[in-house]
């Protein structure tokens, strides 16, 4: 307890109500929030360091296990920024290919997050309906890529496998699914009473706030930002398709940032979803899937280019974007760097925890869609003087070694 009658009560980085590894310390005053700190650093990888010790081929596969939510979005963006680079152009049936698969797994994310949120305000028959109606854009996915999670389907120059006529009629059988089931889905989750009883006003991130904290995604398209990199910066083909900013506003609603608002974005998100992919279909060109089909000679473009090149993606929880740097004469990535949606979005919790009831953690730390994995950065802190320290990637190494050393307690293997 501190002086000004207020406590400090940690939650996680183990906690029923997070679903990864991550840290955040309430001020607590009574049942009311006065201060949130979030503390991210349990759950980094180091992927980008093992992706700079791989040529850009044998990265593909490790930039989809960045996320298993998001692998299509991670593979996206990291071989739309090793095609930037390189000077690499993708076919336009490979753009449309990519359109559709970005769009059933934006609304594989929604669906999954929706059930989550249920959960977090204890409404367990929503979970497992929107988790049961999720099973069927899975199979989707793995009918026309053989795997439900991590699709391998990203190449340089194009796409590893079509979406040929013969299996439109199963997409089509997939989204009129979900377009006769969205009415139940308003029902339960902007109707039901209890509901929005526990979103409405709960959470609120003002359009100041999600401006001047970079917020990005249904988070801020919640509270009224246009921002969504689909039509902002179009990738892919999405600069030949019919979109626009999904607001609470275009369906009779106030664009106040709330959770009910996130809820509704998202919602409208899944219709939208439905109405790319079928304006993909009906303008799918007639042309190969690759711009270069032979590996060999992509890998040598890749060993000889010189260049940075950027993927800037709108991911399901917002922008997001890879680096690369390629050196002419070097086989492997110079540099490689990933942000994730979370990374901007963790900021917005400071508002949006002020001012909350205890029992309004776990919706609003699940209102911006975290992914840890994605997103988690590793930062060293000295205890004895609190300063931050730099490792440089020998010393880090080193230490890893060591680690596991001590971990065998000198067991040879």
């Amino acid at each position: 307890m501190n002086s000004d009658n207020t406590y400090e009560v940690p939650i996680g980085p183990i906690h029923p109500a997070l679903k990864e590894p991550f840290l955040i310390k309430f001020k607590i005053d009574g049942e009311r929030i006065v201060g949130a700190e979030a503390h991210p650093g349990m759950n980094h990888r180091g992927i980008e360091f093992m992706g700079m010790h791989r040529n850009p081929y044998k990265v593909i596969p490790l930039s989809e296990r960045i996320c298993g939510i998001c692998s299509i979005v991670h593979q996206h963006m990291y071989v739309t920024a090793v095609e930037h680079a390189a000077g690499i152009e993708p076919t336009n049936r490979a753009r449309y290919i990519r359109v559709i698969m970005a769009e059933l797994e934006r609304i594989h994310s929604h669906v999954l997050w929706a059930g989550v949120a249920a959960h977090e305000i204890g409404f367990d028959t929503h979970l497992h309906f929107t988790w049961m109606i999720r099973e069927k854009v899975m199979d989707l996915l793995e009918y026309i890529t053989g795997n439900r999670v991590n699709y391998a389907m990203w190449t340089f120059g194009g796409v590893n496998r079509d979406i040929p006529k013969r299996m439109y009629p199963k997409i089509e059988a997939t989204l009129k699914y979900y377009e006769e089931l969205y009415g139940k889905l308003e029902e339960i989750f902007l109707g039901d009473p209890s509901i929005r009883l526990r979103t409405i006003g709960v959470g609120v991130l003002t359009k100041e706030d999600a401006l001047r904290l970079c917020g990005v995604g249904p988070t801020v398209r919640a509270s009224g930002v246009r921002k969504d990199v689909r039509i902002d910066q179009p990738y892919a083909a999405y600069g030949d398709l019919d979109l626009e900013y999904q607001l609470p506003s275009l369906y009779g609603y106030g664009d106040t940032g709330d959770i009910f608002s996130k809820t509704l974005v998202r919602l409208k998100e899944l219709v939208q979803s439905i109405d790319i992919i079928r304006q993909c279909l009906d303008q799918m060109p007639d042309e190969s899937i690759n711009s270069e089909p032979k590996m060999a000679a992509t890998l040598n473009k890749l060993k000889k280019a010189d260049g940075e090149g950027i993927g800037r993606i709108e991911a399901p929880r917002g922008e997001a974007f890879h680096y690369v740097r390629l050196k002419g004469g070097k086989e492997e990535l110079d540099c490689w760097k990933v942000r994730a949606s979370t990374y901007n979005n963790l900021a917005t919790y400071a508002p949006m925890f002020m001012g909350e009831q205890i029992a309004d953690i776990p919706i609003i730390a699940a209102c911006i869609d975290p992914c840890i994995g994605c997103m988690d950065r590793a930062e060293i802190v000295d205890v004895n003087t609190g300063k931050r320290r730099e490792y440089h990637h020998e010393e880090l190494h080193r230490l890893s070694v060591k680690k596991t050393r001590d971990l065998l307690g000198g067991v040879e293997r």
